[in-house]
């Protein structure tokens, strides 16, 4: 039974990372038509409907409720859904899918560095180690397979765009400790709907100061296959199933599926070809395996952590 429960998890996790690795590249191509802050906007707005509908039905309409915990709540929002998607698709359109989609597998580790800082609970060397890895193939992706070209400027206002992006969505994770009396659908349900308060508002002001065009009616119905996808896969299926992957296989476990994001990233492009050179399909491997390295080391150290801690108590108790 339990192996069967892991298989389902297994599934999900694998789901949710194939889709998010699809929607950089059809996220690139609804770019080229649509500016990333109306694209968001429509993207979110159905999103976060479904999620408000799912989460009634689940849990009740009191689930709804903010509980007096609405600013927290919306500051969280603007981070993850604000910050992340209007950051990540404006570097997007500026930036390439695979870049985009490796520096976003980046997560974990960036999530290590934050938690040293507020708590002063030091990496240990290996993560130190493998996150020097994951960026040196993060920089060879990103320059194409031609690392020289990196002093020329390879390395663009539109990848540091999507790392900021990243780093706003990390701490958005984050606080979600402070929530554990919510469940993962009420805490991304309501961070969302509160979330796209912010991302509205931004692309009105953005809008009216002319700083991004107005899409015509014509061109959002001529990119609405895009929009589809990463409003109902993308967005809304693909949170689901991460959440269910994370309360089955456990979040150590789903992280690991992550890395498929580059992967199937990586694949779409090939097929629709795009042929990277060696030295960029090396950077690409060399992230991926950092990535996986960390993981299974960081599970690795909590165990032992874990076995020590039992073992004291023993000792205490004897």
């Amino acid at each position: 039974m339990r192996g069967r429960a892991s298989l389902v998890g297994a599934v999900f996790a694998t789901t949710t990372s194939v889709t998010w690795g699809g929607q950089f590249v059809v996220g690139k191509s609804a770019l080229d038509r649509v500016n990333a802050f109306p694209l968001t906007t429509v993207r979110y707005a159905a999103a976060a409907i479904l999620w408000l509908a799912v989460l009634a039905a689940l849990e009740g309409r009191g689930a709804l409720r903010l509980d007096g915990r609405g600013l927290r709540l919306l500051w969280l929002g603007s981070l993850g859904f604000a910050g992340f998607n209007l950051l990540a698709y404006t570097g997007l359109a500026h930036s390439r899918p695979q870049s985009a989609s490796l520096i976003v597998a980046l997560a974990p580790l960036l999530t290590a560095l934050v938690l040293w800082r507020r708590s002063g609970r030091r990496p240990s060397k290996a993560t130190f180690a493998f996150l020097a890895l994951a960026l040196a193939g993060v920089v060879l992706v990103i320059s194409g397979g031609h690392p020289s070209t990196i002093v020329n400027g390879s390395i663009g206002w539109g990848d540091a765009l999507v790392l900021a992006g990243v780093f706003s969505f990390v701490l958005y994770g984050l606080g979600a400790a402070q929530f554990t009396d919510f469940s993962p659908l009420r805490y991304t349900t309501l961070t969302a709907a509160l979330g796209w308060l912010t991302i509205a508002a931004a692309t009105a002001i953005a809008l009216a100061a002319g700083l991004v065009p107005t899409p015509s009616g014509s061109t959002l119905a001529a990119t609405t296959p895009q929009i589809a996808y990463l409003a109902l896969p993308g967005a809304f299926l693909a949170v689901l199933t991460w959440n269910a992957a994370i309360g089955i296989i456990g979040p150590q476990n789903a992280v690991l599926f992550g890395n498929l994001i580059p992967v199937t990233t990586f694949a779409i492009e090939i097929v629709r070809g795009y042929r990277p050179n060696a030295v960029e399909l090396g950077g690409a491997a060399l992230t991926i395996v950092a990535l996986v390295a960390n993981n299974l080391v960081a599970r690795r150290a909590e165990s032992a952590t874990a076995v020590e801690r039992g073992y004291e108590e023993l000792l205490e108790a004897a």
